[in-house]
């Protein structure tokens, strides 16, 4: 019987760092319309620069028409706007609603670099062929609710005072943990029942909106639902972290699939294929099923549900994985971005497997037979905003079924931090200990 060590020896491809790197990626594709890239950690940054170099050959040749990526709504719509044509921004300012926490996820050169490129492959083209960069996530639950009031004024002042009612109860103090917890435990009133009104009146009245509404008003109209919904999902959120019952965590997954799902639909409206690409952890992407996520904890993702609502034959699932470098992440939740080392993957995991095949940096295919010596269970590491070296296997680590979670590995021995717009003091590479790894 064939070893996993074997099997990855057997199916890898070795990266060249070329375009050509991506050409059975590309093959694989086919002509499924959802593409969902992945990252081991939210600060590598080889994680961003290849799923770059992915998405502009989706773009170029498979005719994706929309990234949609790990942020909130509104801060990525800035972006949209000036990728799109759509605003008066630099590349600079473009970015400056990048504010919450951690804002080197986007706010760093691979992605300005990106940024820049889409805007320029953008520029000859009529908006109808424009590719979009859009969010994923809902954190925003103030700054979606202000949105959805600043399009009301502008197409129906009377429904945005209502809106201005229905939304007042989330305290626009800006901090959306003192609404949830308040609502949770009875000590305001919840913006439960206002805040759907107001998302089925957005929708009720699109076409008379579409009539009021000027330039874009398609793209508008779209805009402003997706706000209204994220404050729906936003705010179920912030009351459920306060509750018992309620895993957050799934109705995040939930929200994130369901903005995937309203974005390619939306794009068939205009006439498009509604292909997307997707950029998210790699614990958002990899089917749950597949991991502890989903055997013990009851918990879902974005692909496992993709998989299920839209067909495993027009999703491909891509993981990335690292065994050793460096990495930006923060010590403590809310704390400045930091330059780690990233130690060594544990024995008895995934990445441990790949520095043992001594392949280096390669593409591992995992949809055919020939790979299922990977169907078993090993650890996996994940890094997100937060790096607690010191507590490593309880902080990073999971049981997953690789070729079951994933439809395709990239895997690189080594890699390097994303670097910061704006890194601040604490930025400041941590070296290896010279006993490493003995300790003496």
């Amino acid at each position: 019987m064939t070893t996993p060590l074997a099997c990855v020896r057997e199916l890898a491809t070795p990266l060249e760092e070329r375009d050509r790197d991506h050409d059975t990626l590309l093959e694989q594709v086919g002509d499924r319309p959802f593409v969902l890239l992945g990252e081991a950690s939210h600060g590598t940054a080889e994680f961003y620069r290849m799923r770059a170099a992915i998405t502009r050959r989706l773009i170029e040749e498979k005719g994706f028409e929309a990234v949609l990526v790990e942020a909130d709504w509104p801060d990525a719509l800035r972006l949209d706007g000036f990728v799109r044509g759509g605003s008066d921004d630099t590349l600079s300012e473009a970015f400056d609603d990048f504010q919450r926490f951690p804002g080197w996820m986007w706010r760093n050169h691979e992605v300005r670099d990106f940024i820049a490129w889409l805007a320029e492959h953008n520029a000859s083209r009529p908006l109808a062929q424009q590719v979009g960069f859009f969010g994923l996530d809902l954190y925003s639950l103030h700054r979606s609710a202000e949105a959805v009031i600043d399009y009301l004024e502008r197409v129906d002042p009377d429904q945005a005072e209502l809106a201005r009612q229905g939304y007042a109860c989330l305290d626009h103090r800006g901090d959306p943990f003192h609404y949830g917890r308040r609502a949770a435990f009875g000590l305001s009133p919840s913006c439960e029942q206002a805040a759907i009104r107001l998302l089925v009146a957005l929708r009720q009245k699109a076409d008379a909106y579409l009539r009021a509404d000027g330039h874009r008003a398609e793209d508008a109209q779209f805009f402003a639902e997706q706000n209204a919904r994220v404050v729906v999902n936003a705010e179920a959120y912030y009351r459920a972290m306060f509750g018992s019952r309620v895993d957050t965590w799934n109705l995040r997954d939930d929200h994130m699939t369901e903005t995937l799902s309203e974005l390619h639909d939306y794009l068939r409206r205009q006439g498009g294929l509604g292909r997307v690409v997707v950029w998210a952890h790699n614990s958002h992407l990899g089917d749950a099923r597949a991991t502890e996520m989903g055997w013990r904890q009851a918990q879902h993702n974005v692909g496992q549900l993709a998989r299920r609502r839209f067909g495993a034959e027009r999703v491909l699932l891509v993981g990335f994985t690292t065994h050793t470098g460096h990495v930006t992440a923060a010590s403590d939740w809310d704390g400045p971005a930091e330059h780690r080392w990233v130690r060594p993957a544990l024995g008895g995991s995934v990445e441990r497997l790949f520095h043992h095949s001594g392949l280096d940096r390669f593409y591992l295919p995992l949809m055919s037979a020939r790979a299922d010596p990977l169907r078993a269970s090993l650890l996996e590491r994940a890094i997100g905003v937060i790096y607690r070296p010191e507590t490593e296997r309880a902080s990073h680590y999971f049981r997953a079924c690789l070729a079951e979670q994933f439809d395709a590995v990239y895997h690189l021995d080594e890699t390097t931090a994303v670097e910061p717009l704006d890194p601040g003091p604490s930025w400041r590479r941590e070296a290896i200990p010279d006993t490493y790894p003995f300790g003496v």
